[in-house]
């Protein structure tokens, strides 16, 4: 095999939902002021005993039951988390165990917004080494727990949920090669520190950062793919704010694109956003199978990764 292909896709987001009417009476804000600056207008929100492990199982099981593969063949589960409560087992342990695989190789990665991008290009170059044939690649977030319900600058972002793509070994290339990097002299713009731990961020600086920087870089990814913007069929940016998404997106040049705003219904779910976006895109039959799509992730740390995968 001289590739991988994306075979399958599974979401998973909670019953419990937080509308912009509910957060007006924890914080000093209202419909109108959250949907103009973020464009969101409602976000899941994981019960007490929900946890980060059960949502990317969730996410997960659907992949896996629509890639038709049996839960023996997947050999590497990588999952892109921050919001993890415990540190070992490691959240992927746990989704095999919850899972009944077979012995895989089970890593987290912590690129916070950019999880996912990441773990997908590990597993591509898993794939593509030998090391592995059946990969689970899953972003799983469980933000909320981690916000400051009185601090309505960042409380009105988040989101929970889950995302998880199937990728297997194919003879012809369907992810493209990745691009990565950081700032991370500008690290500290996206933070989730302290105890307990708390996000907060430099809202502007991270905006002016991302419409300003992010539009030439993902053009590069094109680049490297050998597709042309324009004939891009989707665009699946990290589901920060839409107020970042629609210039990125336009700057970009994918005019033909279907752009993924989720985050008007699903909030800002960190390395879940592009996963979970992908997934309804693709349930929803807005992208045809064998399309260009732009997957583009951005945040934390000032990372980003991003590649062109063809639609499953």
């Amino acid at each position: 095999m001289t590739g991988s292909r994306v075979l399958a896709l599974g979401h998973y987001q909670p019953s419990g939902v937080l509308t912009n009417d509910d957060l007006a009476k924890l914080v000093d804000t209202d419909d109108a002021w959250i949907r103009s600056r973020v464009g969101i207008r409602t976000r899941h929100v994981a019960a007490a005993d929900e946890t980060v492990d059960a949502m990317a199982s969730a996410a997960a099981a659907k992949a896996l039951a629509t890639s038709g593969l049996a839960p023996h063949e997947i050999d590497l589960v990588l999952v892109a988390t921050c919001t993890a409560s415990d540190r070992s087992p490691n959240t992927a342990a746990r989704v095999a165990a919850r899972l009944g695989l077979d012995a895989p190789a089970t890593m987290d990665i912590n690129v916070v917004c950019s999880g996912f991008t990441h773990a997908l290009a590990t597993a591509d170059h898993a794939i593509r080494a030998g090391s592995a044939t059946n990969a689970l690649v899953i972003g799983a977030e469980k933000f909320t727990d981690v916000v400051d319900w009185t601090d309505r600058s960042t409380c009105v972002l988040v989101g929970d949920g889950a995302g998880a793509a199937v990728v297997t070994a194919s003879p012809e290339p369907r992810i493209g090669p990745v691009l990565w990097g950081s700032v991370p002299q500008m690290g500290g713009a996206v933070r989730i520190e302290g105890e307990p731990a708390r996000f907060a961020q430099e809202g502007q600086t991270v905006y002016r950062w991302a419409t300003t920087q992010l539009p030439a870089i993902a053009r590069k990814v094109c680049e490297r793919s050998g597709i042309a913007p324009a004939d891009l069929a989707g665009v699946v940016l990290h589901q920060a704010n839409l107020r970042i998404i629609e210039p990125v997106a336009a700057r970009i040049g994918a005019v033909n694109a279907v752009v993924a705003k989720d985050v008007v219904d699903s909030g800002n779910t960190s390395a879940a956003s592009v996963p979970l976006a992908l997934s309804k895109l693709v349930e929803r039959r807005e992208i045809a199978s064998g399309d260009p799509v732009l997957l583009f992730a951005f945040g934390g740390n000032l990372s980003y990764a991003g590649q062109i995968i063809r639609c499953p």
